[in-house]
């Protein structure tokens, strides 16, 4: 796929909600997609407990969530490119 097209899929999507159900963290998007991926992707996330990934906040306008007690940040932009530290 040229960096054009993926550009045009995947640039300036804010997300509008953010919550987690059994170990995958949901994002829905401002054009109405709803991502879904394992908290265990992530190595900060793969150790936390279920009440930690549930503290969750959106930020930057949507661009960015935030795990403030676990001291985590993963953009939306990267989730959407699948930009992932661990293997499944």
């Amino acid at each position: 796929m040229s960096s054009i097209i993926k550009d045009n899929i995947h640039s300036n999507v804010p997300a509008t909600k953010v919550w987690t159900e059994s170990r995958m963290v949901y994002i829905e998007l401002s054009d109405g997609r709803v991502i879904g991926f394992p908290a265990d992707r992530f190595k900060l996330l793969k150790v936390a407990t279920e009440s930690e990934l549930k503290e969750v906040n959106l930020e930057l306008d949507g661009y960015a969530l935030r795990w403030e007690n676990l001291d985590e940040d993963l953009t939306v932009q990267g989730i959407l490119e699948g930009r992932f530290q661990l293997p499944l």
